[in-house]
């Protein structure tokens, strides 16, 4: 069953990569169908198979030859694996469903937050809702009052952050999208999971920003993206987070 949701994942991620080429653009995510940026050519059929088209193309378009980035059969192949990860920890079933939904999510806010600085609000707003109401139906193990409670906290905890920079600094060092992402991830996974997702989230992205400044020979005016980090604490939490918890409170009383 776990082939069966990888192949079901890759196609969902040549979706997604549609979703975070054209949602920046504000075009439609259905119509027209997909063609190369660089010469416009619709794309055939033949050559829309999720990362094997990508291979027997050798990475180029077939009518240009302009190379195609490489994202899009990693996101083809990040889609796959973890829909594959959540029918293994899920199983096949509307909880499975959801939390794919969430990480399908997270992939594409990741990767438009990386190359256009913006989350979007039509992925998060929405999203926010949605958590709160599957937690009534039992199908993300927190009760309605806990995902209530994260909503807060995460949307809470990064605005008082992100005022705070503001009020110290003169200038914004967080955006309204982190903040709503943070309330989303927050809906859906309670507010341990908005503590487990901020640890790690500030973590590698504190890692991940001093590496960037060592590279640019201390430049300390580098943007560094803050969602795909607290897309990573998210998905960490999903499948680990309240293993990892539970270890860390045992390890305190003991």
């Amino acid at each position: 069953m776990e082939w069966v949701a990888f192949v079901f994942g890759l196609c969902i991620g040549s979706f997604l990569n549609v979703c975070i080429y054209r949602l920046p653009l504000s075009k439609s995510i259905v119509h027209p169908r997909s063609a190369c940026p660089n010469c416009g050519h619709p794309i055939r059929a033949c050559d829309n198979i999720p990362v094997a088209s990508y291979l027997a193309l050798r990475g180029r378009c077939r009518d240009c030859g302009v190379r195609i980035p490489v994202r899009y059969p990693l996101v083809e192949l990040l889609s796959g694996a973890f829909a594959a990860m959540v029918v293994l920890k899920f199983g096949v079933g509307w909880q499975g469903l959801l939390m794919y939904g969430v990480i399908a999510s997270l992939l594409v806010i990741t990767f438009i937050d990386i190359d256009h600085r913006i989350i979007p609000d039509l992925i998060t707003l929405p999203g926010i809702p949605i958590g709160v109401a599957a937690s009534f139906f039992g199908l993300t193990h927190v009760s309605p009052l806990q995902s209530l409670i994260g909503l807060l906290a995460g949307g809470g905890s990064l605005f008082l952050v992100a005022w705070g920079y503001q009020l110290i600094t003169q200038r914004e060092g967080m955006g309204g999208g982190d903040i709503k992402l943070l309330a989303m991830i927050g809906a859906f996974f309670g507010w341990q999971g908005v503590l487990f997702t901020i640890f790690v989230a500030s973590l590698s992205g504190s890692l991940a920003g001093l590496a960037l400044m060592l590279r640019s020979h201390g430049d300390m005016k580098l943007a560094v993206p803050f969602g795909p980090f607290l897309a990573v604490g998210a998905l960490g939490y999903l499948f680990i987070g309240p293993e990892v918890l539970d270890w860390y409170i045992y390890w305190m009383k003991h």
